[in-house]
């Protein structure tokens, strides 16, 4: 690797002194990456708010305004600057505030721990990735279970050569705790990256509140025996959990004052929660024992640089929408009604395989309570099944670790009960073959 910037080291000198195990804990890109503040960023922010201002690439009108086409101007009702303009690659300053405020809201025992400010990224898979640049060098191995979303190998093994260690996720209907403390002690003491991600994709399982006190004190015994860990926490369907003794705040808030040892990098936004699929809107904040405003910061001017360097910054229009529902008078409201719809969908799912139990002939579900999804552990081969359903069936379905999964999500309440009849036929049919 060429030497390191100037700027790369200062930030480097202020996390060493603020905590030296997260320096321990950054990848040789994440070492070297820095925001560029002292050059045509710096040089543009020091003519801010000048009379005449040749600076920043973009086009302005004669009365000063963002260049834009009438036709793309008529179909949005915000105001230009909140709409063509570049945003910051830390991310709309205003955005990132109202962010951690929401973070703040919904896990109250966060209490008045201190956390940086949230950078923006382009939604959960693109800060993902930055994470992967910041705390993965080739060769790492990082700890999750065996169920997990398939684009994990692409972005970390594909994007940078990291190995998967998994470990099973479920034993005996409930999350197997003990399986990621074995996974711990494995390459003796140094350097972990773990993945935690609830509600679980493919699953729809959120750990129990006492598996969650569990997972925290494993990690943080893990800590206390002198490993320097990176904890991922992926948050995608965060706050859409059905049943009661469901963790109902973030892992973030469990290990954010935790340990001096353990990095908890909350990944999230506004997709799943806020169904903006396609605004591409994420985030990523962080939190460590004694994490000052310093050490913040220069973990904040690391990411936004490698922001920069990938994207260089996320649509200005689609955190200006974000940020206009989130601050809605209305925004509760309706997020409630949408999560009932889910929840009823879920209620329903529980009645029906109640109702029917000749469908354990066929198949079993893994172990759910939250989010998008549901899987199925058949008594078949699922992709000979998902075939079947395709072509007799007219019925969608995802074959994957073994196991069929079930966007509840995606079906509508007065298809349910044909959906698991569906399945349950497709499935003798390919158990008589």
């Amino acid at each position: 690797m060429s030497a390191i910037n100037p700027q790369a080291s200062e930030l480097n000198d202020i996390i060493e002194a603020e905590n030296a195990s997260v320096t321990t804990m950054l990848s040789a890109k994440g070492k070297g990456i820095f925001f560029p503040a002292k050059g045509i960023l710096g040089q543009t922010a020091a003519a801010k708010g000048k009379r005449i201002n040749a600076t920043i690439g973009i086009a302005l009108e004669d009365d000063g305004t963002p260049m834009r086409l009438p036709a793309i101007e008529k179909l949005v009702s915000l105001p230009p600057a909140a709409v063509f303009p570049y945003a910051p690659s830390f991310g709309d300053a205003e955005l990132r505030r109202v962010w951690l405020a929401n973070i703040r809201g919904k896990n109250p025992s966060l209490g008045d721990t201190q956390l940086s400010t949230p950078v923006v990224t382009n939604a959960l898979t693109h800060a993902l990735s930055i994470a992967g640049y910041l705390f993965l060098d080739p060769g790492d191995t990082l700890i999750l279970p065996d169920l997990y979303w398939g684009n994990y190998n692409l972005i970390f093994k594909n994007g940078y050569d990291a190995k998967l260690a998994t470990h099973t996720t479920f034993v005996d209907g409930a999350y197997h705790v003990d399986g990621l403390r074995q996974a711990l002690k494995a390459g003796g003491i140094g350097k972990k990256v773990v993945l935690l991600n609830f509600p679980n994709n493919p699953t729809g399982y959120t750990a129990t509140e006492a598996e969650m006190d569990a997972l925290r004190d494993v990690l943080v015994a893990a800590a206390s025996a002198g490993n320097d860990l990176v904890v991922l926490i992926d948050d995608a369907y965060f706050g859409l959990v059905y049943e009661d003794g469901v963790g109902r705040e973030s892992m973030f808030a469990k290990l954010a004052d935790s340990h001096e040892r353990l990095l908890a990098v909350k990944i999230d936004g506004a997709t799943k929660e806020d169904y903006v699929w396609g605004l591409r809107v994420g985030f990523l904040t962080y939190a460590v024992r004694g994490g000052t405003a310093a050490l913040y910061s220069a973990l904040e001017a690391k990411t936004a640089g490698a922001v920069r360097g990938n994207i260089s910054n996320a649509s200005q229009l689609s955190q200006s929408l974000v940020k206009a529902a989130l601050q809605s008078d209305t925004y509760a409201v309706e997020k409630e009604a949408k999560f009932e719809i889910l929840q009823r969908r879920y209620t329903r799912i529980k009645e029906i395989l109640a109702a029917h139990p000749e469908y354990s002939e066929a198949f079993v579900p893994a172990p759910f309570n939250s989010g998008y999804f549901l899987c199925l552990q058949l008594e078949a081969d699922p992709e000979r099944v998902r075939q079947i359903l395709l072509k007799d069936f007219d019925t969608g379905t995802i074959a994957a670790s073994g196991l069929l999964r079930i966007a509840f999500s995606a079906t509508p309440f007065g298809l349910l009960e044909d959906l698991f009849a569906n399945i349950f036929a497709a499935t003798k049919a390919a158990q008589a073959e």
